[in-house]
């Protein structure tokens, strides 16, 4: 088992400086992975990742929106060849106005539908790897103006490493989720300034 290496330590402010929580994140080793795009070739392996890392089968909508995504989802490898983990992302373009005419303003918004490691790799820096990775790509494209998530509102952790990347509560969602409890879940936001 790796030792724990370094420490990243967050204060978590809901108001004033100080008076937030203070979440600290031990890390193992840091992994060394190197992160790929998701080709044909390999969204089969995704799938079988995807079936050990989440208590939810996705359907072929889900794959075909993360292979839309472009270099927007993201494939980690320890040691060249071996999938440790995953984010899948979908794009979303701004909706055209009902009655027709030009899409609404806002620019495209990137979805981050999943993101996991398997567990023998997690505390590894390994999604905090692809998160950042995906967050650079999405800020140097100006037509994203934004990214989001959901996360389940009893899920404290992931709440705290989202905010460390800038993510804010921007709304919460009754009965978002039908087979876990709470059912509840955060929508987590990060805006890019442009």
């Amino acid at each position: 088992m790796a030792t724990v290496t370094e420490e990243a330590i967050v204060d978590i402010n809901e108001g004033a400086p100080g008076q937030g929580l203070t979440f600290v994140q031990k890390y193992k080793e840091k992994l060394p992975v190197r992160l790929g795009e998701l080709t044909d070739k390999v969204l089969e392996q995704l799938k079988v990742l995807n079936k050990a890392i989440f208590p939810v089968k996705y359907n072929d909508k889900f794959y075909a929106d993360v292979m839309a995504s472009g270099l927007y989802t993201k494939l980690a490898y320890y040691s060249t060849d071996i999938l440790v983990g995953a984010i899948c992302c979908r794009l979303e373009k701004p909706a055209p106005p009902a009655g027709g005419g030009a899409a609404a303003a806002g620019g495209t918004r990137l979805y981050i539908m999943t993101i996991g490691v398997l567990a023998p790799y997690r505390s590894c820096g390994v999604g905090t790897e692809m998160l950042e990775q995906t967050l650079d790509d999405a800020e140097k494209d100006a037509s994203v103006s934004e990214a989001y998530l959901h996360v389940q509102t009893s899920n404290t952790d992931a709440m705290a490493f989202y905010k460390r990347f800038g993510f804010e509560v921007t709304s919460t969602i009754k009965n978002y989720y039908k087979r876990i409890d709470p059912p509840d879940c955060h929508v987590l936001t990060k805006t890019f300034a442009r």
